[in-house]
């Protein structure tokens, strides 16, 4: 009865649709804390730098745990690693509320990165058992849509009711809500049987053995994963230093509201990025049936176009020129954003993607960590605005770099190594 359903067409694109509203909560509760960054400063007495650091502590705990939760995503049932870190997180946000002092809410903020770190390998792995190479990248880019719309929602709701209500009543509206869906879900998310989207059932390749050690050793043999990695390191970095500062630097140089600096600095780039995200999803699939590397030049090419956008938002003073930057910016953003995953796929055996995922996820948000603090340092001396124009001339290397990798890629044996790995 299970794999009836598992193998239905419409409940493939069904599995999408409850991700969706999980990844939403994901990012609506880490996005929701930096709308009410001068509230969080003001009440508990901080500096720029200890803001920072309380957004990084969540980034580096998820990083140091992405391999080990990518590593289970291979051998556990990922629905239930998916639903069981969403309750886990969803409860430290409300516990965030609780919060009165620096050191506990550094605390909450790791232990909610610690529950988020289990949700990507798993989730990805779910969705590529899911849909096979021909849909792929479609169905990961309309999951990574609730990235954008829980941004969107994290940012403009805290700051709203931070304004009117306190800091504090927001964790406790999305960590209980998320709790809530997680239960709902419990009953409907079905495990796929593994593989089975790239193979018949009677190939499909059951969970891998071996330590931990074992599988990031295979991986990182992958000169293309190292590549895509180093690629997405430096994304991250300028994409977290958009969702940690940019509701701040809206308030303070274009002295916007508290609610306002909230909603602009996530709903212009977040909106526009579900738009080049749904484009780069369908975008790649067609390409990819032309160029086996295409979804790796369809991310390199929304790296290269976000250049200029990302020089503008923090160069110009004009809000209608902000607005156009932040667009620009957030929809090529989006086209790099819809193959991350499903790029990766491309170039990792089947039975690695959760380790593959994991270690990506990993690595990138460990870059990333530093973001907020590297911005927070470099503003006291360059000022806020040219630290964002700069980080233009980290897209350009990057989209570069995977341009490059991308013109050289060719198709692997993947069939045999699958087999070979599965069977360790």
């Amino acid at each position: 009865m299970t794999e009836a359903i598992t193998r239905r067409s419409s409940y493939k694109w069904l599995v999408v649709a409850m991700l969706w509203f999980v990844c939403f909560f994901n990012y609506a509760d880490r996005q929701a804390i930096f709308s009410v960054f001068p509230l969080i400063k003001q009440q508990l007495q901080l500096s720029d730098i200890q803001l920072g650091i309380v957004g990084a502590s969540f980034m580096w705990m998820y990083a140091l745990f992405g391999p080990f939760a990518g590593w289970l995503c291979d051998r556990l049932p990922r629905k239930t690693l998916v639903l069981s870190a969403l309750i886990f997180w969803s409860f430290i946000t409300a516990a965030t509320a609780l919060t009165h002092s620096y050191a506990q809410l550094v605390l909450c903020r790791a232990l909610g990165g610690l529950g988020e770190a289990f949700y990507f390998p798993a989730a990805m792995s779910l969705i590529g058992d899911y849909h096979s190479s021909a849909t792929r990248s479609r169905a990961m880019s309309l999951h990574q849509s609730a990235v954008y719309a829980g941004s969107i929602a994290g940012g403009a709701v805290s700051g709203f009711v931070g304004q009117f209500y306190g800091w504090r009543s927001s964790f406790l509206l999305f960590g209980g809500l998320g709790i809530l869906l997680g239960l709902i879900l419990w009953t409907l998310l079905q495990e796929p049987t593994r593989g089975m989207s790239d193979a018949p059932a009677s190939q499909a390749l059951r969970p891998t053995s071996g330590n931990l050690l074992v599988g990031l050793r295979e991986v990182l043999r992958n000169p293309m994963v190292l590549l895509l990695i180093a690629v997405f390191i430096g994304a991250n970095f300028v994409a977290v230093v958009f969702l940690t500062w940019m509701p701040t630097f809206l308030f303070q140089k274009f002295h916007m509201s508290l609610s306002m600096a909230g909603l602009n600095g996530t709903a212009y780039l977040q909106i526009a990025s579900v738009l080049g995200v749904l484009s780069g999803g369908l975008l790649a699939d067609t390409l990819v049936k032309k160029i086996y590397g295409g979804r790796l030049l369809t991310q390199s090419f929304g790296l290269l176009c976000g250049v200029p956008f990302l020089f503008l938002t923090g160069w110009t003073t004009s809000i209608p020129w902000l607005i156009l930057a932040m667009v620009g910016f957030g929809y090529f953003k989006g086209l790099y954003d819809a193959n991350l995953f499903a790029g990766l796929y491309d170039v990792v055996p089947t039975a690695r993607r959760g380790t593959a995922a994991g270690l990506l996820n990993s690595m990138g948000w460990l870059g990333g960590g530093f973001a907020p603090i590297a911005i927070a340092v470099a503003a006291q001396r360059y000022g806020m605005s040219a630290c964002i124009s700069a980080t233009a001339a980290i897209y350009l290397f990057i989209g570069l770099l995977l341009l490059w990798g991308a013109r050289r890629l060719s198709p692997p044996a993947a069939s045999a190594v699958e087999l070979a790995i599965s069977s360790h």
